[in-house]
């Protein structure tokens, strides 16, 4: 990581640092907390925040007009494992780094600073990028890298205080490089933090001519007596979603995979909508942060789940105490029609869709049912009441 402006590589990183925003606030879920051994600040800490349980994760109308002149005859129910891509391999590799690191299984990690915690997350935008290079769409790509990391982080109640980029090519295109890191700019201006610097990487023959590749880094703050962990989650709370913008950052994979047995391009008409294919793939991931935060400093929210790789199967449990599970109202919020177009080219059925994408809402905050009617007549057609907390592990749909 440099700060200088001595290089090339580096030109576009001088260029966005200098677009810093002031400081906003982060939060997390079920925290992992990493405590310094001797000094305050030790040389080498290791945080190991929720990239390793994203591992593998990243990447219901009919709309029969679009999928008659597809190539579906015969697919079967398409499933992200058939993609190239094991949840349940993520999962296992999390416990195993759990004996290792005790602790971890939160959005993201927090370190203890005097009355407050940092709160630190790392992501990226998996396969998504592939759909960039082949739409040409690079300008919101950066949002989207920059949502991955704030999102996981305000689930804490954290506010962010400054975000880090790395960004790794081929050969370095100083043009597109750019429109990427204007993205980055976006974002952390979306969420009040500061693009605080990052690194650019020159790989000749590691990636193919015209790509690159991303990941992202978030530090937040919250006070000790403010962080949002789940705790006092008990049965009868109630379950706030907040719209998505469409598929986000995950799932990528499986929609390129039919996208492949469809045949159909990117270039298509989404049915009944005014915008391509690829147009409603590449829309940026929602940054929920001053949102959340403003919610959040009225009171009541007892747990927050971002909804990324996992869908809602696994993200919302993710904020139960042992012993409590959810119940999901499976018509309580509009579907957006780009999910309802996977679903029925793809072939996929309802489970494997709930697993792997956010169906149409991005955040799920556990409030009280008094706080829950609060929200809903504060915020009418930007939340939604999607289900509540319930006796029994796991997440049913009623």
């Amino acid at each position: 990581m440099t700060m200088s402006c001595g290089s090339n590589a580096e030109l576009a990183h001088c260029i966005a640092v200098l677009n810093r925003s002031s400081y906003q606030k982060s939060y997390f879920s079920r925290p992992s907390i990493c405590k310094p051994s001797n000094s305050p600040l030790p040389k080498k800490l290791s945080l190991l925040p929720m990239a390793a349980e994203e591992v593998g994760m990243k990447n219901t109308m009919k709309r029969s007009s679009l999928i008659s002149n597809s190539k579906n005859g015969g697919l079967g129910g398409l499933t992200y494992k058939d993609a190239g891509v094991d949840i349940d391999a993520g999962s296992e590799l999390v416990q195993r780094i759990s004996k290792m690191a005790p602790g971890i299984g939160g959005f993201g990690g927090l370190f203890p600073l005097g009355d407050s915690y940092l709160v630190a997350g790392t992501d990226g935008v998996g396969t998504k990028l592939k759909l960039a290079f082949e739409t040409g769409i690079h300008e919101t790509i950066g949002i989207d890298l920059v949502a991955m990391s704030v999102n996981d982080i305000v689930t804490s109640g954290a506010k962010p205080l400054f975000f880090l980029d790395y960004f790794a090519t081929s050969h370095l295109d100083v043009d597109l490089a750019e429109k990427v890191i204007k993205g980055i700019v976006d974002g952390c201006q979306q969420s009040n933090c500061a693009l605080l610097g990052g690194e650019t990487a020159e790989m000749p023959d590691f990636y193919a001519g015209g790509e690159y590749d991303l990941s992202g880094f978030a530090v937040g703050i919250v006070e000790k007596d403010s962080v949002i962990d789940g705790k006092n989650i008990v049965g009868g709370d109630v379950l706030i979603g907040l719209p998505s913008s469409g598929v986000h950052s995950n799932g990528f994979s499986l929609v390129r995979r039919v996208l492949a047995h469809s045949g159909l391009s990117l270039k298509d008409q989404l049915p009944g909508e005014s915008i391509t294919l690829g147009e409603a793939l590449m829309a940026p991931t929602v940054i929920y942060v001053k949102q959340v935060l403003d919610i959040i400093s009225k009171g009541g929210v007892k747990g927050i789940a971002h909804i990324t790789g996992g869908g809602f199967t696994d993200n919302i449990p993710r904020v139960f105490p042992k012993g409590l599970g959810a119940t999901i109202y499976k018509d309580s919020w509009e579907v957006p029609p780009v999910f309802q177009w996977i679903q029925e080219a793809g072939g996929i059925e309802d489970a494997e869709m709930r697993r792997t994408f956010n169906m149409g809402i991005g955040m799920v905050l556990v409030v009280s049912p008094e706080t829950s009617v609060r929200i809903l007549a504060e915020i009418r057609n930007s939340a939604y009441r999607i289900g509540e907390v319930v006796s029994g592990e796991g997440v049913t749909y009623h």
